[in-house]
Parts: C-alpha cells; structure tokens; sequence
C-alpha cells in the first residue's frame, strides 16, 4: 500500500545532499511530501537525491543555496511556495562541527560556525512561518547535536554554544506559533555512521565510542530520520518545544 501520510505538504530539509539530510528527505518523499532538497557546494548530490525521489514517484526541486546567507534562504522559500505552493514541513540540518581551542577561534570563526549553525535556522523559520500560519499548519525541526546539551567535547566551545542556542529558539518559537498549528522540535543525534571528515574526530575513537553506547553500535542515519517523520506526521502534533535524543541510551538526559 502506497504511504501517503504527508500528500499535500511540502517540505524544505537543509543540507539534503547526503547523510541525514538525505535520509530525512527521502523518508518524507516515500510518504508523500513534495520535497525540496537543499545543498550549497555538491551540486551533484542534490541532484541525486532528487532523481532517487523524482524515479521513485516522488516529487522533488534541487535548491542550491547557503543557508548561513538570510537572502539566500530568503530565495529558497520563494522557489519552494513558486513550485509547489506552499512551504508546510522544514528541518534546519546544516551544520560544521569545527574543532579549535577557545583561544585560536577568531572572530572570523565564531561568526561563521554560528551562522550556519543557529542564525541559519532563524533565517529558516522567519521566512517559513509567515506561510505555515497562513495554512494554520507547520511543522519545524531543527536538528541539533548532543554536545550542546552535554559539553563532553573540549575545543569546540562555538559549535556548542550554537547547539545550546538552537534549542534554545526551539522552546521560544513553540511557545510563541504553538496556538498557529506550528510544532517545533529539536532532534539530537548522537554517534551517527555518516560520510564525514573523520580528522575532526581523533579525539573520539569509533571503537571506545561503541564501547560506551548502551546498545552497542553507531546509530543509522535512518533512525534520525524516523524521528523527524514522527514530528512532522499527526502524531507529533502535541509534541512541542522538546528535543529528541536519537542516541542509542549513550546521553540520558
């Protein structure tokens, strides 16, 4: 049977290309939503993912744009509502996890790891809501990490400050569109198997890491995912402003 829980919504998810990004779009295109993947530098990744949904029955738009740029994001919104119509479901994903010691993060860095990894989702939502509201419907996830909630890392003091803020903005805009038909939510994965710059990560060897998760492996990106399908379907509608720890019992909060 053809699973179309979120036919008739339309869905922006940042940073789309490959990862949980683009296990996020895929899980929402497999139910129904019309999505529009996002990416900034791989423009071939976007459009992979969107010929997987697009060969799959799905609909998809392939968007490249820097989130960290309030323009940018400005136009995303505006290609989005121009193709499909509306803007119902987004899930801020971008993010760099920069490792520096507190005392060589220049200005320069600060500025950038917290534009791309809050202000990005600000943007998100400014633009997004006025949309959501109109329709009396919305959903928004902000994808955020475990170290803004437990600062287990040293030398990454602005990842984890952007962390903290993001849900943060979480818990203020659940309360202020909660009565809109808008939820928000954060999502929180912890050791996820992803594609990455595993020279960020020396300082986190995968074996110990394994040792320490309660049920003995690294998450899957689809497990993030599922998360978000929850929140973005009617049965995430009366759960706002909280953050969900997709983490295998390694943080218990």
């Amino acid at each position: 049977m053809v699973n179309t829980a979120f036919a008739g919504r339309t869905a922006i998810v940042t940073g789309s290309g490959r990862n949980i990004g683009r296990a996020i779009a895929l899980g929402l295109a497999a139910r129904g939503a019309a999505v529009v993947v996002n990416g900034h530098r791989d423009a071939q990744a976007v459009d992979a993912v969107v010929r997987e949904i697009e060969q799959a029955g799905g609909r998809a738009l392939g968007v490249m744009a820097d989130v960290s740029s309030h323009e940018q994001v400005a136009e995303l919104v505006r290609k989005t509502v121009a193709h499909f119509g509306s803007v119902d479901i987004a899930v801020s994903n971008v993010a760099m996890r920069r490792k520096q010691p507190f005392l060589d993060i220049a200005p320069g860095d600060w500025d950038e790891v917290l534009a791309t990894n809050l202000s990005a989702a600000f943007y998100m939502a400014r633009h997004v809501i006025p949309h959501m509201r109109g329709r009396r419907w919305g959903r928004i996830i902000h994808i955020s990490g475990f170290d803004g909630f437990w600062s287990q890392v040293t030398e990454r003091a602005h990842n984890i400050t952007a962390k903290a803020g993001l849900h943060g903005l979480t818990k203020a805009l659940a309360r202020e569109f909660g009565a809109d038909g808008i939820t928000v939510n954060s999502v929180v994965p912890g050791a996820i198997d992803t594609v990455r710059d595993w020279s960020q990560y020396t300082h986190q060897p995968r074996e110990r890491l394994e040792a320490e998760i309660p049920v003995g492996r690294y998450g899957k990106v689809e497990e993030v995912a599922a998360a978000c399908l929850f929140l973005c379907a009617e049965t995430g509608g009366f759960t706002s402003g909280q953050a969900i720890h997709v983490n295998g019992g390694h943080y218990m909060y």
